[in-house]
């Protein structure tokens, strides 16, 4: 008899001591997940009360944007220290919890890694920044936020001609960044190269077309030069670029319908379809009042030598 309570004591006490454990392991988990909350609702009535206080004080919407972006950063990254620390002493050692870290983010969160990867990639090198008009991929647009998972842009072209804005907005995953080629229309040489190409018949006066075209352009564009000399300036400290010539200028090429004049040009990408309509117009005009000139098109037309032709081309009748 006297066994079988002494097998009770122990198996009592066992118990206790296990149920103690689960109490106080629970508890303090508990305790972690409260501070976890209370540390979150405090960075975010901060940043709540920082941010208003920002909108009050900055006056441009550019400015307000980039404090926002900051201040979420910095509480972002204070936060995830504060927490970070509660939650290695709760595993124990820091080795235990950067080999669960580790193993999770390997196993489940790939690509918001490298994603985030891509975030510090566009912070470091700056390959783009807020407003630049930007092709990733197959994506064209201008840059309207960046984040820590995605960048955001207001699509350009598309079903859309001379690259303007379709309205639609596209949110680009961050490792896209890392793994696709960038093409910035914008940065530090803020033009790009543009060509209108106009055909002639061949029995258009050429030389005169020709400096109809060039007039026509400079009065257009000569404003440019000096602003894109500047630029090519500055750009040329941080890469290896350089123009010989920046002016516009109009070169001549035969084609199967004529003679193509190509005007090649420097213009804003923004403004490239309002300068195009600007030239055309006056191109319009102007060939409207030359007899001499004449656009080319597709058409069958009929040639007799014994009429049109040079003299010295014609068959000799006596034959």
């Amino acid at each position: 008899m006297w066994h079988q309570t002494i097998y009770r004591y122990y198996l009592m006490a066992d118990f206790r001591e296990y149920l103690q454990q689960i109490l106080t392991g629970t508890s303090f988990q508990i305790s972690n997940l409260i501070e976890t909350v209370l540390i979150i609702l405090v960075l975010i009535l901060t940043r709540i009360v920082i941010v208003r206080i920002v909108d009050r004080q900055v006056e441009t919407t550019a400015s307000r944007y980039r404090w926002r972006k900051n201040i979420t950063y910095t509480l972002v990254f204070l936060g995830l220290l504060l927490i970070g620390r509660t939650w290695i002493e709760a595993l124990g050692s820091l080795a235990t919890f950067l080999g669960l870290l580790s193993a999770g983010l390997a196993i489940a969160l790939r690509d918001p890694v490298t994603d985030i990867a891509g975030w510090i990639f566009l912070v470091w090198r700056k390959p783009f920044q807020l407003g630049d008009r930007i092709e990733v991929g197959n994506h064209k647009g201008d840059v309207i936020d960046i984040r820590f998972f995605k960048f955001t842009i207001l699509e350009i072209g598309n079903w859309v001609h001379a690259d303007q804005s379709t309205g639609r907005v596209i949110h680009v995953p961050n490792h896209l960044v890392l793994s696709e080629s960038i093409a910035n229309y914008t940065s530090e040489f803020e033009f790009i190269w543009n060509e209108i190409e106009v055909v002639f018949t061949f029995e258009s006066d050429w030389k005169k077309a020709k400096h109809l075209l060039e007039e026509i352009t400079n009065n257009h564009l000569m404003d440019y030069v000096s602003d894109a000399e500047q630029q090519i300036k500055r750009a040329s400290k941080s890469y290896l670029i350089h123009y010989r010539n920046l002016t516009p200028i109009v070169y001549t090429d035969v084609v199967g319908d004529g003679i193509k004049m190509t005007i090649r040009h420097l213009s804003n990408p923004r403004r490239r379809r309002g300068i195009n309509q600007m030239i055309w117009e006056d191109i319009l005009e102007a060939i409207a009042e030359e007899d001499t000139i004449d656009f080319a098109y597709k058409t069958i037309r009929i040639y007799q030598n014994q009429i049109e032709g040079k003299p010295g081309t014609m068959p000799d009748q006596n034959q």
